[in-house]
């Protein structure tokens, strides 16, 4: 009898010692905000990988299959610790691109020459407007601070593509998003981008303008240097 008490005793203990446990791993879960994040860096990422292939096989300007080439490369490495921070976080990522971003693939895919360039650096500048400004949402918002990491470590080299964009589109004469004196690309009135959009109008980050050119680019006047 006295065994079968000791018995429910340490059965008890087993469970008391699993509850902080338990209530930890709880307690470990990401935000939506930190969720949606990852998602949608990782169809930005999924997006540049593919426009970026496409950029060096039908581009005609040299500069476009340069920067298609660099965002190709900058975007894998991207994504590996976006894919493996998931893993750790169990957040389950999209397979392939938003619907959005794959009407802009399958209009390049059907463009070449000049024109397949002005589509694809207006594309990227849209693109990489909403992909800072989600970017910039997590490190203001985001409460896992290995997505915020992520969203840090993203942050200056989205930034090097956006400008180096800017100064192709002026080379070609096409518009460009309004940006503020940091040089940082400005919502340009648009709705504020919480990633991963959920079905939203507005569209999720990675170049998911189609006909429409860049948010803030009514005017044609050159981003300030």
């Amino acid at each position: 009898m006295l065994g079968i008490k000791r018995l429910g005793l340490l059965a008890a203990l087993v469970v008391v010692g699993l509850a902080p446990a338990a209530a930890a791993q709880a307690a470990a879960q990401p935000s939506t905000q930190d969720t949606q994040y990852l998602q949608a860096v990782h169809q930005v990422n999924l997006f540049e990988i593919t426009a970026g292939n496409l950029a060096q096989q039908k581009g005609q300007n040299q500069q476009v299959k340069d920067l298609g080439k660099m965002f190709v490369t900058d975007h894998t490495q991207l994504d590996q610790t976006v894919q493996s921070t998931a893993q750790q976080l169990n957040v389950q990522l999209p397979a392939d691109p938003t619907a959005d971003q794959q009407k802009v693939l399958d209009k390049l895919n059907n463009l070449s020459g000049a024109e397949f360039d002005k589509a694809w650096v207006t594309a990227q500048l849209a693109g990489h407007v909403q992909a800072i400004q989600a970017t910039q949402t997590e490190i203001s918002q985001g409460s896992e601070q290995s997505v915020v990491q992520i969203a840090q470590d993203a942050l200056p080299v989205l930034q090097a593509h956006y400008d180096a964009l800017v100064a192709l589109a002026q080379t070609l004469g096409i518009p460009v998003p309004q940006t503020s004196a940091s040089g940082t690309p400005s919502p340009g009135g648009t709705t504020s981008p919480a990633p991963g959009g959920g079905g939203t109008e507005s569209p999720a980050p990675g170049g998911t303008e189609t006909e429409e050119p860049a948010p803030g680019t009514e005017s044609p006047a050159p981003a300030q240097s």
